[in-house]
């Protein structure tokens, strides 16, 4: 199964390798046309507005969010996160960003990045603790009707599920652990 890394900023290297070692077959994705050929698409964290702006400039905004609202399978993490939210509270807006899940997101809760940290979380699911890494992190501050919450650290939804859509305020890929994503290649699976 072909899954799709965005390949415009962050850790796509880490995403690919965490998406093989799951059991798919790692794309990246860098233009609109190349959408066609994933069967979910992994959308890795950097800084919001940039990727909101590359998306945009690439094509590949409007076409993702059609996709995506059809029911191609998408996977945020953090920056990533934040560009599937409905709603991005706080001072500065996200010009550009998907806006498909049902979720209130606030950009960097956690603090800078001198305040990153890590964690193990307890997730629905999994037998043991998920190794998670908390880098300029958002917190998700509501959910909607539809969203189910797979874990919380300190009270806060960090890693949720909405239909065919799964976003996580910290990095997995960065702590190496493919359970997260071996579940979204499973959610992929269901709905081909």
């Amino acid at each position: 199964m072909k899954v799709g890394i965005l390949g415009l900023q962050g850790d796509v290297r880490e995403h690919a390798h965490l998406v093989e070692a799951a059991g798919g077959t790692p794309v990246i994705v860098k233009h609109a046309e190349e959408l066609g050929d994933v069967a979910g698409l992994v959308l890795p964290g950097g800084e919001s507005t940039t990727i909101g702006k590359l998306l945009d400039r690439s094509g590949i905004l409007e076409p993702l969010r059609e996709r995506a609202l059809v029911g191609m399978p998408l996977f945020g993490t953090c920056a990533g996160a934040i560009l599937m939210a409905r709603h991005v509270l706080g001072r500065e807006p996200i010009p550009h960003s998907l806006a498909v899940m049902d979720i209130s997101v606030v950009r960097n809760a956690y603090g800078r990045q001198v305040d990153s940290f890590e964690a193990d979380l307890e997730v629905a699911g999994l037998d043991a603790p998920l190794r998670s890494v908390f880098i300029r992190a958002p917190v998700i501050e509501e959910i909607g009707e539809g969203v189910e919450i797979l874990s919380r650290y300190d009270g806060h939804p960090v890693l949720v599920r909405q239909a065919n859509m799964l976003a996580s305020t910290f990095h997995p890929e960065i702590a190496g652990d493919e359970r997260v994503h071996a579940g979204f290649l499973e959610m992929i699976r269901r709905t081909g």
